[in-house]
């Protein structure tokens, strides 16, 4: 945090180089220590969407979706997260690093334990493989 301090007083964007900081040991968690992560992915009309849809204030920036793409855009991540979660996999969405807390805001509202991951935030020796993806 301390490096990125002097650039940024945003809670959530410091939170985000934490994370980044952390790859080692977030791509250990949810890889098992195997080779393959298998993942939801987020489409680019939707990494598109959420991106433009971020607001910047001076207390930081937020994400203004209007109700109709929020629900949308839950629906169908619940819908992935549910056929992942049935063919006995644990359900992981991974988004880009500039998405990746807003998406988490929308999925948190009632998914709390599927965990969004960005891209920044897995090693790379990690091998990815999509599941399933999600867009609009």
């Amino acid at each position: 945090m301390a490096d990125h301090a002097p650039f940024t007083k945003d809670p959530n964007v410091l939170t985000e180089y934490v994370r980044q900081a952390l790859s080692r040991q977030i791509t250990q968690q949810f890889s098992g220590g195997g080779d393959t992560l298998r993942v939801i992915t987020v489409g680019p009309g939707l990494e598109k969407r959420i991106a433009e849809s971020v607001q910047q204030s001076e207390q930081g920036s937020y994400l203004a979706l209007d109700p109709v793409a929020t629900q949308q855009i839950y629906h169908k991540l619940r819908e992935q997260v549910s056929r992942v979660a049935q063919s006995g996999q644990n359900p992981i969405v991974l988004a880009s690093p500039t998405i990746r807390m807003y998406l988490r805001q929308i999925v948190e509202r009632t998914m709390q334990d599927v965990p969004v991951l960005s891209y920044s935030e897995l090693e790379p020796n990690v091998e990815v493989q999509s599941v399933g993806v999600v867009n609009l």
